[in-house]
């Protein structure tokens, strides 16, 4: 299972109408280069009368609780209604921008659910790592694959490169990719083509 989360401006359309997640995806099966999944693109705004168009500043809270709606709603009704496994190694989490900060920022604090995160260009609500890294020993143990990318001339670059820098520091392992774009749906695009291909397979 891979959760997929969508950006500030978007919903759960976006990764689809506009990411051609589900384009990507397939040829990547075509190819033989992706493990069989099934992919979940929610709304991740977790509250009433909250959408893409409400002001960026208030939009904030609603991302944040989504992360109860995830774990004690979303997984447990597609699991009970889904011919799925559902440990921790075939659970998956990433995002873009807003979602990427989602992904860093539930996906670290829930290594019990998960074992695969990814942040593609991820927003200024990620935590800093620190918060979100209380043990880098049990997370280098946990997780099979923590990616952090972004593109070289994005105008939020700066969060990625900080997550990067202290993962580093704390000798957390991770794949940091920069590519050549802005904050743009070309790089997410390509975050998705190189992140998905990893995804449940033996790293270590």
């Amino acid at each position: 299972m891979l959760y997929l989360l969508h950006g500030i401006g978007d919903i759960e359309t976006g990764w689809t109408k506009l990411g051609a997640a589900d384009v990507v995806l397939d040829n990547l099966f075509a190819d033989k280069k992706l493990v069989p999944m099934i992919v979940v693109m929610p709304n991740g705004r977790a509250a009433k009368d909250v959408t893409q168009r409400t002001p960026w500043d208030k939009q904030g809270p609603a991302f944040e609780a989504f992360e109860k709606d995830l774990l004690k709603d979303l997984i447990p009704f597609v699991e009970k209604n889904y011919s799925v496994k559902s440990d921790r190694e075939s659970r998956a989490l990433a995002g873009l921008s807003m979602g990427g900060g989602q992904s860093l920022n539930f996906g670290l604090t829930n290594l019990d659910t998960f074992a695969w995160v990814g942040g593609f260009a991820s927003a200024p609500n990620t935590k800093p790592i620190g918060d979100l890294v209380k043990s880098p020993s049990e997370t280098t143990k946990k997780l099979k694959l923590l990616w952090v990318s972004c593109g070289d001339a994005d105008f939020i670059l700066d969060v990625s490169k900080r997550v990067h820098a202290s993962l580093d520091e704390l000798k957390v392992p991770h794949e940091w990719h920069l590519s050549e774009g802005k904050h743009e749906w070309p790089v997410w695009k390509v975050d998705l083509y190189y992140f998905a291909p990893k995804l449940f397979r033996e790293t270590r």
